[in-house]
């Protein structure tokens, strides 16, 4: 129970965060997209005190996450590869990679909302970022390995992959901040990986989900209880191809947000034709009787 509500938390709370990047970016693009510029983080509208209640959040989260991973290493994992000293190490490499997101959150909010430290440049957060995240898929790659459950390795390599392919995201942002495709698909990335971590609990620990012909792990002697592993070849591949169908489904299903949220904040927003210090001449108007602005330094 505790593994599943671990994996809940991390699914709403990295939902959360990628949807929030992703309407602030999408927004900020629409409103003016000459100016546009990739952002590690969108503060609010508001006063000084109030902008940064959502990094807030993400701070203490990553805490929360690190407290947890820390503890979990000194407890008895036999139902791994290596059996409890590996579980340990695993865990505290997953400990190590939290607690660099959660210095990088911490640098950055000292660097905005104090004086203490210089400006952070966006291109130096990305590029720790890219880092970081590349430093997540070799530890989801690592626990994947060692897993004796078929469904769980499998759930650590997709994990694994969507963590690569956040940290090319963030390389590319880091060389080419005013591409917005790319900060766009970062969002969604993380989007993504919530839902996968969703997605896995519910696979692993919830019954009514674990694929036929599979079951839960347990250990007579000690009283673990572990992931859930498909003891029959057949079975394995079966939950194997509903992952893979699942992983597929979650694509779409972030597909269908981004395009819903660009349809309805373009909606609101407008989608700005301003080029430079001039406005777009209006479609229906008579252009005889446009009024045009005279150049600076000039007589009319």
């Amino acid at each position: 129970m505790a593994a599943l509500m671990y994996q809940l938390f991390t699914s709403s709370g990295l939902v959360s965060l990628g949807l929030y990047h992703l309407v602030h970016t999408v927004r900020n693009f629409l409103k003016s997209p000459r100016d546009f510029s990739a952002k590690p983080f969108h503060p609010l509208p508001l006063s000084s005190r109030l902008r940064f209640p959502p990094l807030y959040l993400a701070i203490a989260a990553l805490f929360f996450a690190f407290i947890h991973q820390t503890v979990i290493s000194s407890d008895a994992d036999p139902l791994l590869k290596g059996n409890t000293p590996v579980h340990r190490f695993t865990s505290l490499q997953s400990a190590g990679v939290i607690f660099l997101f959660l210095l990088l959150s911490l640098l950055f909010l000292l660097s905005e909302s104090t004086s203490v430290f210089l400006p952070f440049r966006s291109d130096l957060f990305f590029g720790l970022a890219s880092a970081f995240f590349y430093l997540q898929y070799a530890v989801s790659t690592a626990q994947a390995s060692v897993q004796t459950s078929d469904l769980q390795a499998k759930c650590d390599s997709i994990s694994a992959r969507v963590s690569a392919l956040s940290s090319l995201l963030s390389l590319i942002l880091a060389c080419s901040p005013r591409l917005c495709i790319a900060e766009v698909s970062l969002g969604a990335s993380v989007v993504l990986q919530g839902l996968w971590s969703l997605q896995t609990g519910l696979s692993l620990y919830v019954e009514a989900f674990i694929p036929e012909g599979c079951h839960r792990l347990l250990d007579v002697v000690s009283g673990v209880e572990g992931s859930t592993k498909c003891e029959v070849e057949e079975s394995k591949l079966r939950a194997v191809a509903i992952l893979d169908l699942a992983f597929v489904v979650h694509v779409m299903f972030v597909m269908v947000i981004l395009f819903l949220l660009y349809a309805i904040i373009s909606k609101i927003v407008g989608v700005s034709t301003r080029i430079g210090p001039y406005e777009a001449l209006p479609t229906n108007a008579d252009l005889n009787h446009v009024q045009l602005k005279t150049l600076s330094g000039t007589q009319a």
